[in-house]
């Protein structure tokens, strides 16, 4: 598809203004309302080139990003490229330095989303995928070392898509009317249906009728994360489901915590976790590190449900007031435990499981007597209590009461874990 077609579909009924239309080369760059909002775009054009980066290429990308910059708009980057224009040697690879810094300098401040149309091979993945999310089409090929057998289908897989794309335009589209227009802008708010699903432990359970985008779908499937809207207001989710947490779990989740806390998007956390797994533990434990790090870090309004079992450092990374949460919702018969349940029977009833009592009885009576939601709201770690069939309510209530949250934080560059 030609870069005109592209802008046609992408931008409102097609209007956009082409800017510095003088200056030829293998990249467009245009300005106009998307979805609403007003935004910058660039796209590459394979048959100039096969679009390949060039010194002229790279000026135009960074009047792109100098005008989001002064005007607070998102930054759309089409890619049909197969790389550098070695040619220009040294020169290219130092126009190609300036927009991976500019490219960095404006994360988190303007979305930026990245469009795999046909192809982005070589240092051109690379700046796709500094992007705060990528889309792929299905049919792409996207990868750093060429030649190389990698489908797109693999990338989604091992987690550098964000979303793999049947829809094309389109959801690069739906998906800039769910963010700010900046990290200074409000969420959006929606038109949206009340949800109609009997499964009062899922995302959809909560969010709007037929609003989720799902993120890295295909990539460690034990956790989702998804973008959606609650009462029209953009939210983010992330819902485990009750394994052990590992290293791709929690890197998964960690990635999006910071892009809701960039744009200051409220995250919904549905915490269901029954420990850290053993395996790989030195892996492992930097991830659970880096999620603890990203969720505590995060100022935006923050909202855990416990929604079966919350145990360990589970519960600690997951549902733990100051590490993570705001506000903590559990429903009546989750299990929540700070010490894993062999552990605390080990510690708690040691004589009695040496002088040969059941274990399992043992796991019970814990369970019943110091390991229910009640025990936990009584020492505080639990705010509210409820019935699964209220869940969307409540979490809106939550919503609503914390939207005018403010959070001051230290000055720092960043964190360094």
């Amino acid at each position: 598809m030609s870069t005109n077609e592209l802008f046609l579909k992408l931008f409102d009924e097609g209007v956009f203004t082409e800017l510095e239309a003088g200056f030829k080369c293998e990249l467009v760059i245009a300005n106009g309302l998307i979805s609403g909002v007003n935004s910058y775009a660039f796209s590459f054009d394979a048959d100039v080139n096969k679009g390949a980066v060039s010194v002229a290429s790279c000026k135009k990308i960074l009047k792109v990003y100098k005008l989001a910059r002064l005007t607070g708009a998102p930054v759309i980057g089409i890619y049909s490229s197969n790389g550098v224009k070695l040619d220009e040697g040294s020169a290219v690879i130092d126009a190609y330095g300036e927009v991976v810094k500019e490219a960095t300098s404006l994360s988190g401040v303007v979305p930026q989303i990245s469009y795999i149309e046909s192809a982005a091979l070589g240092v051109t993945a690379l700046i796709a995928n500094l992007a705060d999310v990528v889309i792929c089409n299905k049919n792409a090929d996207f990868y750093v070392s060429a030649p190389s057998d990698i489908t797109a289908e693999q990338c989604a897989f091992e987690g550098t898509v964000d979303i793999l794309s049947e829809n094309g335009i389109e959801d690069v589209r739906r998906l800039i009317s769910y963010l700010p227009e900046n990290n200074l802008s409000s969420p959006p708010v929606l038109d949206y249906e009340d949800s109609e699903t009997a499964d009062y432990k899922s995302i959809e359970a909560i969010a709007d009728k037929n609003s989720v985008i799902e993120f890295k779908k295909d990539y460690a499937k034990g956790v989702r994360c998804a973008l959606a809207t609650v009462k029209g207001i953009t939210t983010g989710f992330i819902s485990f489901g009750g394994d052990e947490l590992k290293d791709t779990l929690m890197y998964k989740a960690e990635a999006f915590v910071k892009l809701c806390d960039a744009y200051n998007i409220s995250i919904v956390t549905l915490a269901n976790g029954s420990g850290i797994t053993k395996e790989n533990e030195s892996r492992t434990l930097t991830a659970l590190t880096k999620l603890t790090s990203a969720y505590a870090s995060a100022t935006c309004p923050k909202i855990s449900v416990i929604t079966e079992k919350a145990i360990g450092a589970a519960y600690i990374t997951l549902a733990g007031k100051g590490a993570n949460a705001d506000y903590v919702i559990a429903l009546s018969d989750a299990l929540v435990s700070s010490v894993d349940i062999d552990s605390a029977v080990a510690f708690f009833m040691g004589e009695r499981l040496a002088s040969g009592e059941d274990r399992e009885l043992l796991k019970t009576e814990y369970i019943n007597n110091c390991a229910t939601v009640y025990t936990a709201a009584e020492n505080g770690s639990i705010d509210e209590i409820i019935e699964p069939e209220n869940i969307r309510q409540r979490v809106v209530n939550a919503l609503e009461m914390l939207s005018s949250k403010r959070e001051l934080t230290v000055s720092r560059k960043h964190s360094v874990k």
